[in-house]
């Protein structure tokens, strides 16, 4: 199955389930901070993830281990939500659903997802700087800003704010020089 069709099938119903919850719920912001924690723990821990994802790990023995990995740590509702994945066996899906989620909670408040490729950390001025280019290019009310660092960009930065990619990198540079030059 392609991820449209996974997007469309399983992640959008889900995560449009749990934004409805939600919000008539008055919880957006604290099921976005929980959605956050989730995505943290799954990438940290791939055996998780795996675990998760097996179907021959018993129900029991997911909502068990969800338990005490999450315990509290989240709200009742979130829980449940969890627990209901785990039963209908969508609990391997978890990730997708979260960024789903996220991506609905950014578009309901206007927060642009801009992500930043440098060669080196960039530093708080620098991260700022790229907020505010990115808050003037999009007319959005706030930027959200994930970081990566990668050596072989050599220098500058590559900022993608959904399809839209600024290349200001050294490498993108120098292949433009190259390409002029021949």
């Amino acid at each position: 199955m392609k991820d449209s069709a996974i997007g469309s099938v399983v992640l959008n119903p889900y995560a449009d389930a749990l934004m409805s919850l939600a919000q008539s719920q008055n919880l957006v912001d604290e099921f976005g901070t929980n959605c956050a924690d989730l995505l943290t723990l799954l990438n940290e821990s791939p055996e998780l993830t795996a675990i998760l994802a097996n179907p021959i790990v018993k129900i029991a023995d997911k909502k068990a281990i969800l338990g005490k990995i999450v315990g509290d740590q989240i709200h009742p509702f979130m829980s449940n939500f969890l627990m209901i994945l785990v039963d209908r066996r969508r609990i391997g899906y978890l990730e997708g659903i979260c960024q789903r989620y996220q991506s609905a909670l950014r578009k309901l408040k206007g927060i642009v997802l801009a992500e930043v490729t440098s060669a080196v950390a960039l530093t708080d001025a620098q991260t700022q700087s790229v907020r505010e280019r990115v808050q003037a290019m999009t007319s959005a009310t706030s930027v959200e800003i994930v970081s990566k660092v990668d050596s072989d960009i050599l220098g500058g930065v590559i900022i993608k704010v959904g399809s839209q990619v600024i290349d200001s990198s050294l490498r993108a540079e120098i292949r433009r020089l190259g390409l002029s030059i021949a």
